[in-house]
């Protein structure tokens, strides 16, 4: 089966589909055994179980199909482990004839419903409706049997959601208040429009900053109350709940179990309640900054996020929050400062990083680095919303927002369709009317005994639990068989290491498995488990499996996110000798040649692209930061961090398609050569969508032969990478960048930066095509290069 189509249906792309059975022998692969694994990605075949997943007692691995089940003793035997699970009373039922869907062969993955109801309402759920097709009791709504009506509060010590029982979501608003007039205006609209589209029991609070923070009471109604924080120093969370008043004594008495004394407090509120309070609040901000010349604003951004944490840790709402935060510039005073206030003190560079010329980086990234830990302890999300000319702190965010799994944007104006198509997407609803937006997740994984965790890499926590199955060896989030996330979409992507234990060896031939276990809160605020088993072979060394089995484009995808990990810990050029020597190992290991012959050296269609992709990467922004700003390439690395494989070898090798009078439009190299003067080409790097017309297409264009009707082969041909370009940039979030440019136009350089220079100033023979300035290596040469190398054995 193709990979894309098993991914359609496990969510899952293994770098290798065919695993050797010792350690030495997956050591001289040369690309790590790894899995891409989108937990929650769409499927419109994904069964939905009302009732409770069973657990084996011993290694607690979820019932799936590939357990060995004795109907007669209605006992099953975990495939992990071997552990003998007896059946509980509401499977009396069970038979071949009349399976659960979990034990379906072709549902290797399952959700489940775990919202906790009523007993009696989990015993009809169980007993009341058959297994008639496995599926009949994904039929029976949960939501019909909860009880809605007892008035119940939440939050602990914070305000009361009166008439709904259980949790609900949460969202702090932080706002720059040191933006010009036309920006905040555009910021306050779409809060505004934010605030109409939240579910009615949602909490919202508000917190504005410039040299003071100021939170918002949305209960108080006679004026506008805020208390106010100075923003030059760094506030304790228990210093922010007590300015703010909230006690939490009372609190932590609730957490145990003790008769809560309900404290009426307006910083968190539902829509419902404060509605025209945080609408009025919201058209009333304004700027009160006074810039001195030749001074940036005063803007104590980590001031800002430390208050709304604490606020958050404060009420106790520990089930999905978002703090987002909507700045134009960087942090000039207290915690978590960028650059000074002074103009004449510039903002760091890659350069001021490696020389040590960045005076507030390693501190700021310190205080950044423990409000991480406090965001993943709260399951609060930290979303980054930053429209600037300049940079603006991203580099230092990046760990919170990206360990949170939180959203990060960064754009040129405010005002632009991008920030208002990438905030409507985030709060955007699904057919019952629920937000789009997953909360408070945990992925746990499970192995048979042969195999060892090592890690993982994505927007994601180790919670460091350790059992046998879990390697000393990290690899990124390691030492652990769980994982937290703050939040994730169907599109959220992450990487899991593999090795083999010492102890065990598999028989080639038997199969093993891997379970990924994903607890999460939906959009409804019920919990839900989604459940994938997966299964492979264990082969011999030489074995062809193996190579049938290669996913070089996985490969790729792993490798990428290898990288950029190494890159920051250690100089670029080590990071691209280190992906040289691997690809070296793999060219030389998979290739077919005669010792000491470059010229017979071959690979087959399997491997043959995995070189290619490997040049890309070298050459890409996520390695070489040069014309890169630090927060650039902050934003550049935390996207590939998530994406999946699709996605990641767009931004790795991007796409580049011809339109011409010859025919529909057709894939091209990514390559000067590729450019000609009666062409359209449309490029698709992730970041940047590009339409480049040729010189004489342009010329055209100007001169208005579109617009005329004898010319309607001309319009058409216009008109047709708009419209792909269009749907391009409607799937994507954030919105990429459009760029339209004709040939030879100072523009054009966002594709000729990353098209292959067969072409440069140096050929010898110039066939009229395009060239490119440079002294970089082109895909021929660095093949020739690998072949040289891997032909010496």
């Amino acid at each position: 089966m193709d990979f894309v189509e098993l991914e359609a249906i496990e969510g899952l792309r293994w770098s290798w589909n065919a695993w050797p059975t010792t350690k030495n022998q997956v050591s001289s692969l040369a690309i790590p055994l790894s899995i891409m694994c989108t937990p929650l990605m769409q499927s419109t075949e994904l069964p939905i179980l009302t009732y409770d997943p069973l657990i084996c007692a011993l290694c607690a691995a979820v019932l799936n199909p590939y357990a060995r089940v004795d109907y007669q003793s209605r006992i099953w035997v975990c495939p992990f482990c071997y552990n003998r699970n007896p059946f509980p009373i509401s499977y009396s039922g069970i038979g071949e004839t009349n399976l659960p869907a979990e034990l379906f062969p072709t549902y290797n993955t399952v959700e489940y419903k775990i919202d906790k109801v009523d007993s009696k309402f989990r015993s009809n759920l169980h007993l009341g409706y058959g297994w008639s097709n496995g599926l009949s009791s994904s039929n029976v709504s949960l939501s019909s049997m909860m009880s809605v009506g007892t008035p119940r509060s939440i939050g602990g010590a914070g305000g009361e959601v009166r008439g709904f029982v259980g949790p609900v979501p949460v969202f702090v608003f932080v706002v720059d208040a040191c933006m010009v007039e036309e920006e905040l205006r555009a910021v306050k609209n779409e809060l505004l429009l934010v605030v109409e589209q939240l579910p009615e029991n949602a909490l919202v609070g508000l917190i504005t900053f410039d040299a003071m923070v100021r939170v918002y009471d949305l209960g108080f109604s006679d004026c506008s109350r805020v208390v106010v924080f100075h923003g030059g120093r760094e506030v304790s969370s228990e210093q922010a709940q007590q300015f703010l008043g909230i006690d939490s004594t009372k609190r932590q008495q609730q957490q145990l179990g003790k008769t809560p004394v309900i404290q009426k407090l307006g910083f968190l509120l539902p829509v419902s309640e404060c509605e025209f309070n945080i609408t009025t609040a919201i058209e009333e901000i304004c700027s009160l900054a006074v810039v001195m010349p030749g001074h940036r604003p005063q803007r104590c951004t980590g001031a800002a996020i430390s208050v709304a944490l604490g606020l958050l840790e404060g009420y106790s709402v520990n089930t999905g929050s978002r703090i987002m935060i909507f700045t134009s510039g960087p942090a000039t005073l207290g915690p978590g400062i960028v650059v000074d206030s002074d103009l004449s003190n510039a903002i760091r560079t890659h350069g001021d990083l490696i020389n040590g010329h960045a005076p507030y980086y390693a501190k700021s990234c310190s205080f950044y680095n423990q409000l991480s830990k406090r965001l993943s302890d709260a399951s609060v999300v930290l979303d980054l919303f930053a429209c600037s000319l300049d940079q603006v702190g991203a580099a230092e965010l990046k760990g919170p927002v990206q360990s949170s799994g939180g959203f990060m944007m960064l754009g040129e104006l405010f005002e632009s369709d991008q920030f208002r198509k990438c905030l409507r997407q985030i709060f955007i609803h699904d057919e019952e009317g629920n937000l789009k937006m997953y909360f408070d997740a945990t992925i746990e994984v499970v192995t048979t005994k042969e195999i060892k965790i090592c890690g993982a890499l994505g927007p994601c926590v180790s919670l460091r639990k350790k059992n046998s199955v879990v390697s000393d060896r990290e690899t990124g989030e390691g030492g652990t068989y769980k994982w937290k996330l703050g939040t994730l979409t169907n599109r959220t992507c992450i990487a899991f290491f593999f090795e083999l234990c010492d102890e065990q060896r598999a028989e080639p031939g038997s199969a093993f498995l891997v379970q990924f276990i994903t607890r999460y809160r939906h959009g409804s605020m019920g919990v839900r488990k989604r459940v994938t088993t997966a299964a492979r072979r264990w082969v011999e060394n030489k074995s062809p499996e193996i190579t049938a089995g290669f996913d070089q484009e996985t490969a790729a995808s792993v490798m990428a996110r290898l990288a950029i990990y190494r890159a920051e810990r250690c100089f670029a050029r080590d990071v691209i000798r280190w992906l040289d020597d691997d690809l070296i190992c793999f060219a030389s290991k998979f290739g077919d040649y005669i010792q000491e012959d470059p010229s017979s050296f071959r690979m087959s269609s399997n491997f043959s692209l995995y070189p290619q992709f490997m040049y890309y990467l070298r050459r890409s922004q996520f390695i070489d930061v040069f014309n890169c700003t630090p927060d650039e390439t902050a934003f550049f690395r935390l996207m590939l961090n998530r994406e999946g494989v699709v996605g990641s070898l767009i931004m790795i090798q991007p796409t580049l398609f011809q339109y011409s009078f010859d025919g529909p439009p057709v894939p091209v190299l990514l390559d000067v050569r590729s450019i000609f003067a009666d062409v359209i080409l449309l490029f698709d790097s992730y970041f940047h969508v590009v339409i480049h017309y040729g010189s004489k297409i342009a010329q055209w264009k100007k001169l208005g032969y579109h617009k005329d009707p004898n010319h309607e082969n001309l319009r058409k041909l216009l008109e047709a990478p708009e419209i792909d370009a269009q749907q391009v940039m409607v799937e994507r979030v954030p919105a990429p960048k459009l760029i339209k440019c004709d040939q030879h136009s100072s523009q054009a350089r966002f594709l000729l930066a990353k098209l292959n220079p067969s072409v440069t100033q140096n050929s010898t023979f110039i066939d009229g095509s395009e060239i490119i300035l440079t002294d970089d290596l082109s895909l021929q040469d660095f093949i020739d290069h690998l072949q040289a190398l891997a032909v010496k054995g």
